[in-house]
């Protein structure tokens, strides 16, 4: 998996990198958000995986071993979860239909609200602690500017 990202950063920097002529670098462009398709579909499917585990872990483990309200915190952070792995696939696609749209930060904002809303709230409600939850604030802010640059990227997109 690190060597995914390391050829994904390749690809993404590869532009900037090696001058040639704009046949090449346009080649390199498509290469570039074809790769970034695949990664937002990969996360975006693993996301909803662990979602849908962690969902039925918290329903058949977790209930009746912490307290409801920690239950509903967990909940909470397993609907997150969900709502933004579809995101992430939506992104991929909306890619495909607006190829000049620059989306990659959208889906970057939503894999890191994802750890940090989500990812908080499951650490809160295993352990208690509940300054943990200041965290939370930080991955729902990544959630808001990952869903204002998705529209304004489709609203200036031609």
């Amino acid at each position: 998996m690190p060597l995914f990202f390391l050829f994904t950063i390749f690809i993404y920097l590869s532009p900037f990198v090696f001058k040639s002529d704009t046949g090449t670098i346009l080649q390199t462009a498509v290469i570039k958000q074809r790769v970034m398709e695949k990664l937002f579909v990969v996360l975006g499917s693993i996301s909803a995986f662990l979602g849908i585990a962690l969902g039925a872990f918290g329903a058949h483990v977790l209930k009746g071993k912490i307290s409801e309200e920690m239950l509903a915190v967990f909940e909470t952070g397993v609907k997150y979860q969900m709502y933004h792995a579809l995101a992430l696939l939506a992104l991929a696609f909306a890619q495909l239909h607006w190829p000049e749209a620059r989306l990659e930060l959208c889906g970057w904002l939503f894999a890191a609200g994802i750890i940090l809303f989500s990812g908080s709230l499951y650490a809160l409600a295993l352990t208690g602690i509940k300054f943990l939850g200041i965290i939370t604030p930080f991955g729902g802010l990544c959630f808001l500017a990952g869903w204002a640059w998705f529209a304004f990227q489709i609203l200036v997109s031609h």
